[in-house]
This record gives C-alpha cells, structure tokens and sequence, in this order.
C-alpha cells in the first residue's frame, strides 16, 4: 500500500509564508460545490461544507479500495467572486458567489467516481448532494501568501500580497482563492492559518 501526501506533490500548493511569492499551480482534481452570499449566514454555505467532507471520505475509501493507496482528506479551500469584481468588498457578503472545494489525487481517475458519488449521495444524503461535482482545476502563474490570524484581518495581508503583484509587473486574474489550513472548528481565530491565492497575467 502506498500513502500519497497531496501536501508534498508540489509542496507549495499548501505550504506558504507571510512572505509573497510567486508560484506555478498545475491542474488537480477537485470535489467542487457552488454557491452563493454571506459565508457567515447562508445556509447553502454550512450545507456545501457537510456535503463536500463525507463524498470526500468516499472518494477516499473507493480509490484505497481500488489501487491499495491511502491519502489523506485535505483542508478545505475557496474560491470567492462578485459577478462584479469592482464591487467585490468584505462590506457586502451578501452579493458574494463562491466555490467551495476539496483536492484530491490524481488517483481518483481509476476509480468510478461519478459511481461512487452518486450512491454516497444515497446513502448519505449531503444537503447539497445535488450540487456537487468532479472537475479539473488550474490556476498556473499565481501569487500566494500565509495570513495568520482572524478573517476579519485578511484585507491588509491581501492588500500586500496585490502590492507584490503590481511590483511583479503582473495584473490579477481569475478568482481569489483560500486554502484553509487550520481546522476552523477548533482552531481560535487569532491562530488561524490561510493560505491566499491570487492567479496573475502579464500586464
């Protein structure tokens, strides 16, 4: 049985430091739920998270059971727009759409995995079971930096990791993304660990 640790394959797709930089992301599969509004209240937010981890779990238990190889379920990441960016603001989450997503190993591919999904669905009946799916996902050039500390506090880290861009000769393109590397259930939110993600083009 081989382990596969997502976390290493490239190491910095999860690893970061308050430091920018720029890095290249290729593609990965990803189990995906859509939505949108205030994260803070919306129940379709609350209702993608309880369905994304237990598919994910199944996921897992079919490609162990499949090729002998275990792995380990990864953080929770997000991917956050407006239908506008220029009225993209932390003072209107309402009007936010977003993506919510687990990665997962090329090793999904050698299983069934509509299969799978469609009777974990059944058995397990996610509330938003109806939207979840399996797609390919890649940002290549991007800048990304680690926020540590609440959510509240996440405009300034931001607001740096856009000055890096710029400096770069770079212009923001895509959509923002956070990867959440510490368990929001048990973690306090001065402790928090963020990874943010920010895909860039030539300008």
């Amino acid at each position: 049985m081989a382990s596969i640790d997502l976390k290493r394959e490239p190491r910095y797709r999860y690893r970061a430091t308050t430091t920018p930089a720029m890095v290249t992301v290729p593609p990965r599969p990803f189990l995906m739920v859509d939505g949108e509004g205030d994260p803070n209240t919306a129940p379709a937010y609350r209702a993608a998270v309880e369905t994304l981890y237990p598919l994910a779990y199944a996921l897992r238990a079919a490609v162990k059971a499949a090729t002998g190889d275990a792995y380990t379920v990864m953080p929770l990441e997000g991917l956050w727009w407006a239908d506008d960016m220029s009225t993209f603001s932390v003072a209107a989450k309402d009007e936010w759409r977003w993506t919510l997503m687990i990665s997962l190993p090329d090793a999904v591919e050698q299983v069934d995995a509509a299969d799978v999904l469609a009777r974990a669905v059944a058995a397990k009946r996610p509330p938003a079971g109806d939207r979840v799916r399996l797609e390919s996902y890649a940002e290549g050039d991007a800048a990304q930096v680690l926020h540590r500390g609440p959510f509240a506090t996440e405009p300034a880290t931001i607001e740096r990791l856009h000055a890096f861009i710029d400096s770069e000769r770079r212009v923001l393109r895509g959509r923002h993304h956070e990867i959440y590397l510490s368990d929001l259930r048990r973690t306090a939110p001065e402790k928090l660990r963020t990874l943010i993600r920010q895909p860039v083009a030539p300008r």
